[in-house]
């Protein structure tokens, strides 16, 4: 069975193909992705309505692509995914639009797909894919959250962010540091060049006893020692400053993901979502989950961020354990607004 699979909640535009094969992790047969980073750039941060439009501009030909590398036609798809949330709503109607549309024109079901549960799954996209039941490190510009996860739907809630996300730790402190859009990524370029330990900064209910995270009060930190910087602030102080913050947001997450797997007693870690490309962050965890022998998952680097190939696979993992409530009369809805606890089919509980 082929599931082509849409992406369309935020800022990235992405289709793939994906393959279920009997008793087997479903394949991916291609993949194509458009980033909006520069269209957004000039404004520090993501426009919706630009999103959408961009969207519905890229959307056919990636899946034209998407078709033509998989060398097989539509008539081949036997299902269709797309994101219903969370995530902007008008990004999320154009892809559920397309898709929809798409299912319909070819008499096939369509699927609406969790975007959290598309992360949460992408590790069985790398080689070797893991094995349930593992500990999930779910870590992106939006959510912070630890899970336990004992098969597809199967999840049991170990903590979570109170207020900002590590991801949005990491662009609200580039921002304030007056770098680049998108802040993660060039927060982290910037660390390479300085001292981790250049500033004491706070690591937020690192000691909590518990496996919640909270990053606001390091935001704050970190905008009252740049201005102590003020005009003195030269490169090496800011190399400094981003090192030391980045630091800080590596320290929590690893502290609490390893604690996580001391409390469930799990041998197995899957790190998802778009922090989860940090190269500081696998370098500690990858160090922290050896002494624990423990081994651990990440999707391809590639599909770390926002992606197609997640949403088919979702969809394909689901389709396979019959958790799947198939669309077959065109009608569709979008969630902005979905946690995971409200997914069909799904076990979530407070741990």
């Amino acid at each position: 069975m082929k599931v082509l699979g849409f992406e369309s909640s935020c800022d990235e535009t992405g289709v793939a193909l994906v393959e279920t094969r009997p008793g087997g992790v479903p394949r991916l047969l291609a993949e194509a992705l458009h980033s909006q980073v520069d269209l957004h750039a000039a404004y520090g941060g993501v426009v919706p309505e630009l999103a959408s439009r961009d969207h519905i501009r890229r959307v056919l030909p990636l899946a034209r692509q998407v078709m033509q590398q998989a060398g097989c036609t539509l008539a081949e798809v036997d299902l269709v995914a797309y994101t219903r949330g969370p995530g902007l709503a008008g990004a999320l109607l154009v892809g559920a639009g397309v898709a929809v549309a798409l299912a319909a024109a070819l008499g096939r079901p369509a699927l609406g797909v969790h975007h959290l549960e598309g992360h949460l799954l992408s590790p069985f996209l790398a080689e070797p894919a893991p094995e349930f039941p593992f500990v999930a490190l779910l870590v992106s510009g939006g959510h912070t959250q630890l899970m336990q996860v004992e098969g597809v739907g199967r999840y049991t809630l170990l903590g979570e962010t109170i207020d900002d996300a590590a991801g949005e730790a990491f662009d609200k402190s580039a921002k304030l540091l007056g770098l680049g859009y998108p802040g993660g990524p060039a927060l982290a370029r910037l660390a390479e060049f300085g001292d981790p330990a250049a500033y004491a900064l706070p690591r937020p209910l690192l000691h909590s006893g518990d496996l919640d995270f909270s990053f606001a009060g390091l935001k704050t930190a970190v905008m009252t020692q740049h201005r102590k910087l003020g005009a003195q602030a030269c490169n090496q102080s800011l190399a400094d400053l981003a090192a030391s913050t980045q630091a800080a947001i590596v320290d929590v997450l690893v502290a609490k993901a390893l604690k996580a797997l001391k409390a469930t007693g799990s041998r197995r870690l899957v790190v998802a979502g778009g922090v989860g490309a940090n190269l500081r962050l696998r370098e500690r965890l990858n160090a922290g989950a050896a002494k624990l022998g423990a081994c651990l998952h990440y999707p391809p680097l590639a599909l770390c961020t926002d992606n197609g190939a997640m949403i088919a696979l979702a969809a394909a993992l689901r389709l396979q354990q019959g958790l799947a409530a198939l669309e077959t009369d065109g009608a569709f809805e979008v969630r902005p607004r979905w946690p995971l606890a409200e997914l069909s089919g799904a076990v979530l509980v407070p741990a």
